[in-house]
């Protein structure tokens, strides 16, 4: 059976090299790989299910179990910021990528494409110097941040913090 392009079903085969043969192991000593193969002298390595987790010592305790446990994040309840300096704004403005006279919230910086999500707000943070006056809609700011937005005639607004779901539970932030 031919097709329209004179390929016959019976002369397919893989690209050259596209497949290798396996190794026959436990053949002969003639083979190079009999007796063993290639798993050196008797073990739990020589076994067949002989391949053990990264970790385990023979059934002894392992290490990271006879160590004590130290510390504890709780993950569930973590609150992730979306971080920027006042110098990164006062640099953005100065740039022409951010409008000093409009409010700067998390949305403009997410539009500006200096972070891609909102996390759990935008916290203002005070490193570098700040001459416009600006106006940062944020939901957290540090005391240098407000300190030098306020020195330079702008003005800070602290959002609420929302009520957002963590996990299966509805927590509400005070």
């Amino acid at each position: 059976m031919t097709t329209t392009s004179g390929i016959k079903l019976n002369q397919l085969a893989d690209n050259q090299g596209a497949t290798q043969n396996t190794k026959r192991l436990g053949r002969g000593i003639g083979s190079g790989k009999g007796k063993t193969s290639g798993r050196g002298v008797k073990g739990q390595k020589a076994r067949k299910s002989g391949n053990v987790r990264a970790g385990f010592e023979g059934g002894q305790n392992p290490l990271y179990r006879r160590l004590p446990m130290r510390g504890f994040n709780n993950y569930n309840f973590a609150v992730d910021y979306c971080e920027v300096n006042i110098g990164m704004l006062q640099r953005l403005v100065d740039e022409g990528k951010l409008d000093a006279a409009k409010p700067i919230s998390i949305e403009s910086i997410i539009g500006i494409g200096l972070t891609k999500k909102a996390k759990d707000g935008l916290k203002l943070l005070g490193n570098g110097e700040v001459k416009s006056k600006l106006h940062v809609v944020a939901a957290h700011a540090s005391a240098s941040a407000a300190e030098k937005l306020k020195k330079a005639g702008g003005k800070l607004d602290i959002l609420p913090k929302k009520e957002y779901e963590s996990g299966k539970k509805l927590v509400k932030q005070a």
